[in-house]
């Protein structure tokens, strides 16, 4: 596919997307929840028909559809299927992770103030507790790799920080310098790639994370909907965490050592429990759509740049009062990754007027986040700006 047939009206993808009406609706909320292609259904149906066919029996199917989920985490990241461990949600596999750290002899987390709250309330809640946690401001961005390094020392756990801020849309650059300081002081590191993986291509080994653990979800850019996160975890982990769950021993190698909890090996190290796999028959059937249609990271990045792009373009052509909605002239695309900043004092209102007039966005404070995704064509674009300079005109 070339992204010049997504550029054009319709978009040689939208009829993939027929459940979710992209082509009649501007959905402009990419960057928090894109539409699920048609095939999404076809995977919820075959999970509900193999329930019913094996009821009990149908873990073993279930185990494999999992697997499969695990090489297309793999492929975004650029790594092993035998790297990745699934769960329900960031902030489920972020406690597992958190719960392995040796806290009681390295009781200090360094992080950045531009986490998501899977980060962020988990860290204010062990300061509670007398956990040292040091929060590098994530602004600005362009050394913020090298002032979260200096803040790692030998009493530090563990560092954890974005490769893409969550309210900015900024790419954070020389990530090996904070796995280069983890590795000195021997703290884990921690990498919150979720809004970085299939917008902009991500490598484990080109960034130089091979010792790093890597979390993220396909609730944004991956459309794999609810319950399809993942733990991205070196090769050399040991962790054992606290909060484990009893599928860990499925896999479990281990000889019984009297008074100790045995772990299995590779994803089962940080697995939980029961869980409904409906999810990952309907994110098997999107990474096989995805692959099918040739919507790599490197093209939907291409397609990403224009979209934005043309956001840009569009908005300043606006010739809107900067007192009311700016952006930053400064920031250059190049160093964002899948949405535009607006910011203004009055983006709730902007942004709930945008949604009464048929434009899905969102807001974080005075942040106006409109995020394209690769099932609009420029025509929608382009419209979806023109009713944010009427909106804009009417706020008072």
């Amino acid at each position: 596919m070339k992204p010049d047939d997504l550029y054009k009206s319709p978009n040689a993808l939208a009829k993939e997307y027929a459940h979710f009406r992209v082509g009649e609706r501007l959905l402009l909320s990419g960057h928090s929840h894109q539409a699920w292609p048609d095939v999404a259904f076809e995977g919820q149906k075959r999970a509900f028909l193999d329930a019913a066919e094996y009821v009990d029996d149908k873990w073993e199917r279930a185990f494999g559809v999992a697997g499969t989920v695990r090489r297309g985490w793999a492929r975004l990241l650029d790594d092993e299927p035998e790297r990745v461990a699934l769960g329900n949600n960031t902030h489920e596999l972020v406690v597992r992770w958190l719960s392995a750290l040796p806290l009681g002899k390295r009781p200090r987390l360094v992080t950045t103030d531009g986490e998501f709250h899977s980060i962020r309330r988990l860290v204010d809640r062990l300061a509670e507790e007398g956990i040292e946690v040091r929060k590098v401001p994530a602004s600005p961005v362009a050394d913020l790799a090298e002032r979260l390094a200096r803040e790692v020392d030998d009493r530090t756990a563990a560092a954890m920080v974005s490769s893409v801020l969550f309210r900015t849309a900024e790419i954070v650059p020389n990530l090996r310098a904070v796995a280069a300081a983890c590795a000195k002081h021997g703290a884990e590191l921690l990498v919150d790639a979720y809004h970085h993986l299939n917008i902009v291509p991500f490598s484990v080994s080109g960034m130089g994370l091979e010792r790093a653990y890597i979390t993220g979800g396909g609730y944004k850019y991956c459309q794999l909907g609810e319950g399809n996160s993942f733990l991205r975890f070196p090769a050399r982990c040991a962790l054992r965490p606290v909060a484990t769950g009893w599928f860990s021993e499925f896999a479990t190698k281990e000889a019984p050592i009297p008074n100790r909890v045995a772990y299995g090996e590779g994803p089962a190290r940080f697995a939980g429990a029961t869980y409904d796999p409906t999810s990952h028959y309907r994110a098997a059937e999107v990474f096989g759509f995805f692959e099918k249609r040739g919507l790599t990271p490197a093209l939907l990045r291409e397609v990403s740049q224009h979209q934005v792009g043309l956001l840009v373009q569009r908005f300043d052509a606006l010739g809107l009062d900067p007192a009311l909605i700016s952006r930053d002239p400064a920031r250059q695309l190049a160093n964002i990754a899948g949405f535009l900043v607006l910011r203004s004092s009055r983006a709730g209102d902007i942004c709930r007027a945008l949604r009464e007039r048929g434009v899905f966005t969102d807001y974080r404070g005075d942040v106006l986040r409109m995020g394209p995704a690769p099932y609009l064509c420029d025509d929608q674009i382009v419209r979806a700006v023109g009713i944010l300079g009427d909106v804009c005109r009417d706020v008072r």
